[in-house]
């Protein structure tokens, strides 16, 4: 499956700019407030089913005829033309009219920018005009729950047969526009919306929003997932997303390219902390999980890594379990030193990997980070049977892995005077046998990839049992286990499949 990605500019505006996009201002005179209510009304949400039949009629490219093709309407002027065949383009330049709205999802559109844009009260317009017309629609609230009336019921009683995905469907796939340096984000969301458990807690409506309106990152994400899943094929413009991330987690807002691990612990803290109201354990049970939250995230995301650390001295054993979203794992070619571990350097196969001769792979990675460790004479510490300062070592072990593991191979190498990518070519299996490094013993399968090119991040994601796909930001492409297996893996999502007892 290929999508077309939007044009895309450099520049992404949002309120957080002291500047934003100046050409707004010279759209904000007289009656123009009334004037865009006028056209999201008539042209984009139409609430009524006169005004519905009113945009059919009438939204077609005054340039071609087309109906389709991503109808733009100027907003200077009542003329429509379509972006793909860049009719509105040629419409703005012979006019000098520099703003449009896009008549399928409300975004405007700078001419001069070349990109979409944010203007805090242009977007405070679109809302409230989209829910007058939900309102006229009789939807309602954003995510009252559906409930068949009783002709649906009697419908679906005499109509049993249902439409079924197979193993063909694309259903879920959907490229993200690049708001300029995004892909870090883009690669992440592809990760989160691809995860089954987290698809089926948004996509049945389990979110209940304590927050203030439109400041709300799950509500936003619960929006993603119902784009992600309707059905439509064209890429889709997370604008809405990318200006809440800014706002809740403020170290990742401008338009530099950020690291997508930062952004996805960033996302997930923020997450956790939007969802708290949510449940689902609803019998007034501790949540089985370290962090001893019922919130999807922590249900989904949270292992529990066990730290024990020994004494050198009377062998007595502190042990402590830290909650944790992430696993970090050095590599060779960093300025931690890192031995040769794996038995299978002759070429065999451990944990389903490859091993080449002299390659790294990810158990080797695992089998580094649960390693004992001398912490030596300048890291002593108190032992509580010695009641002195002695050495000691250190192992870490999972105690307990949450049902989606993320390991984070550790690409990048800060110091003082660079930052240095480690571009080593780490091989990792689709299976994933946990059991060396556990107390308990967990089987995973590996269910989605992100990579890191020459400074740009893609994803693989999983669809079906033996079905990837690549997502490049727009572009969505069917890939082989071997595109995935070769990649230059950076984070890679492990799914359990068999849960471990409690």
């Amino acid at each position: 499956t290929s999508i077309v990605p939007f044009p895309n500019g450099n520049h992404f505006w949002t309120d957080s700019s002291p500047a934003g996009c100046s050409h707004v201002n010279g759209y904000k005179v007289d009656n123009w407030k009334q004037n865009l209510r006028v056209i999201y009304q008539c042209f984009v949400w139409s609430g009524t089913a006169e005004t519905r039949r009113r945009k059919a009629k009438s939204c077609i490219c005054h340039m071609c005829g087309a109906h389709l093709n991503r109808l733009h309407s100027c907003l200077y002027c009542v003329f429509f033309g379509c972006f793909t065949k860049k009719h509105i383009h040629e419409h703005a330049k012979n006019k000098r009219h520099n703003l449009a709205i896009d008549l399928l999802y409300g975004g405007i559109y700078c001419f001069v920018c070349q990109d979409y844009i944010y203007d805090k009260d242009m977007e405070q317009i679109a809302k409230e005009e989209q829910r007058k017309a939900w309102k006229l629609q009789g939807i309602g609230e954003k995510y009252t729950t559906w409930e068949p009336t009783k002709r649906e019921l009697e419908l679906l009683r005499h109509n049993p047969k249902r439409r079924k995905i197979t193993t063909n469907c694309t259903i879920g796939l959907r490229g993200l526009i690049n708001l300029g340096n995004t892909c870090f984000m883009n690669c992440i969301v592809q990760a989160l919306t691809h995860t089954p458990l987290l698809r089926d807690f948004f996509l049945s409506d389990r979110h209940k929003c304590e927050m203030q309106s439109n400041s709300c990152l799950v509500c936003e994400m619960s929006q993603l997932f119902q784009e992600f899943y309707s059905g439509h094929r064209s890429p889709h413009i997370p604008f809405r997303l990318l200006h809440l991330v800014w706002t809740h987690a403020r170290h990742l807002a401008g338009y530099e390219q950020q690291d997508a691990h930062e952004f996805l612990i960033a996302a997930l803290d923020v997450l956790h902390r939007h969802c708290k109201g949510d449940t689902i354990n609803d019998n007034g049970k501790k949540a089985n999980n370290p962090n001893h939250c019922n919130c999807i995230i922590d249900q989904i995301f949270t292992g529990g890594l066990q730290s024990d650390v020994t004494c050198q001295v009377c062998h007595g054993v502190s042990t402590t379990i830290d909650p944790f979203w992430d696993i970090s794992l050095d590599l060779p070619g960093s300025s931690t030193p890192f031995w040769p571990l794996s038995p299978g350097g002759d070429g065999s196969t451990v944990n389903g990997e490859s091993h080449l001769s002299g390659s790294t792979t990810l158990t080797d990675c695992l089998r580094r980070f649960t390693r004992p460790e001398h912490l030596g004479s300048s890291a002593k510490i108190k032992c509580g049977g010695c009641h002195s300062y002695q050495e000691s070592t250190k192992q870490l072990t999972m105690k307990k892995l949450p049902i989606v593991a993320c390991f984070h191979l550790k690409r990048f190498e800060h110091s003082a005077k660079l930052r240095r990518k480690i571009t080593t070519y780490v091989s990792f299996p689709l299976e994933l046998d946990m059991t060396p490094f556990m107390l308990l013993y967990p089987y995973f399968e590996c269910c989605n990839a992100s990579t890191l090119e020459s400074g740009h991040y893609t994803s693989f994601i999983r669809q079906h049992k033996d079905q990837w796909f690549k997502c490049d930001d727009a572009i969505i492409t069917k890939a082989s286990i071997k595109d995935v297996l070769d990649s230059e893996g950076y984070l890679l999502f492990y799914h359990k499949q068999f849960l471990e007892y409690e």
